[in-house]
């Protein structure tokens, strides 16, 4: 057995990998790697089943464990599949006339409880479209964030229900 990288004979077996193939180091330049690798091609059917599972809001490793295919490949797939997605909000234009949106604000932790972030969405009542979004703290300068998101048929003719926190006045 040589090493991949730099070409040394001084190869040992270095553990195994999740499905227990033989793991290999190099002693030389310290290079970890597979006997023989395979790279397993993911069929076109396999990815519409995961994009169905995950219109679902499936678990990713619930996803994994029923298409077969390795939980890091499947955080790959959707990394892609979110760099493809706009980051823009496309509302469909509205007549001027009786418009009603609903706003309101929810928090996660981003990273740690340390990094709490708000959301602040609005949606359009009769079509359900969220049609303006922000996301920072629950603060005056959040709800100016959600109303300069909003369009500009909104914020001239719309009719607005909240939960009547301070900020929204």
């Amino acid at each position: 057995m040589t090493c991949i990288q730099c070409g040394s004979e001084e190869v040992v077996k270095n553990g195994s990998i999740h499905d227990g193939k033989q793991k290999f180091m190099c002693k030389e330049c310290g290079r970890q790697f597979v006997g023989n690798p395979q790279n397993i091609i993911i069929s076109q059917e396999t990815r519409d089943l995961i994009d169905l599972l995950l219109l679902e809001r499936m678990a990713l490793a619930a996803i994994a464990r029923v298409t077969g295919v390795s939980e890091r490949w499947l955080q790959d797939y959707v990394n892609q599949k979110y760099d493809t997605v706009p980051q823009y909000i496309d509302v469909k234009k509205k007549e001027k006339g009786r418009l009603t949106i609903q706003c309101d604000e929810m928090w996660s932790f981003v990273g740690n409880k340390e990094n709490k972030q708000w959301i602040w969405l609005a949606l359009d009542d009769d079509s359900r479209e969220v049609v303006g979004a922000f996301v920072g703290n629950r603060d005056m300068e959040g709800a100016k964030g959600l109303w300069d998101s909003l369009p500009p048929v909104y914020r001239q003719c719309a009719i607005c229900y909240t939960d009547f926190w301070t900020a929204y006045a």
